[in-house]
């Protein structure tokens, strides 16, 4: 559950970014739909798993998502810093969880 809404999270910041500033109907729905699953997968999620995990691991994936999204379908540079610290965000996300189900 929480792993699909990290994944709504990138599609909103995704469309978002799509939407123009939201002038562009189509992309703006479907960021606000996307929020609205996201947010509520996530409510769902924060029921079972502590605060801090749940939420570290959806901002990671939304953070991480949005990265990889950027550099593939959006020419964002992809240089040695930015990758290094996708890779310091998906440690952190990997500590966290473990260090929340002890």
């Amino acid at each position: 559950m929480l792993f699909v809404a990290g994944l709504l999270e990138v599609v909103w910041a995704y469309s978002m970014k799509l939407s123009d500033g939201f002038t562009k109907p189509g992309a703006s729905i479907v960021t606000v739909a996307a929020m609205l699953a996201s947010f509520g997968l996530l409510a769902a999620a924060m029921k079972t798993l502590p605060l801090g995990t749940a939420y570290t691991v959806w901002t990671g994936i939304g953070a991480v998502g949005a990265f990889v999204l950027g550099v593939m379908y959006l020419n964002e540079p992809a240089n040695v810093t930015r990758v290094i610290a996708a890779l310091l965000i998906v440690g952190g996300i990997v500590l966290m969880k473990g260090a929340g189900s002890k």
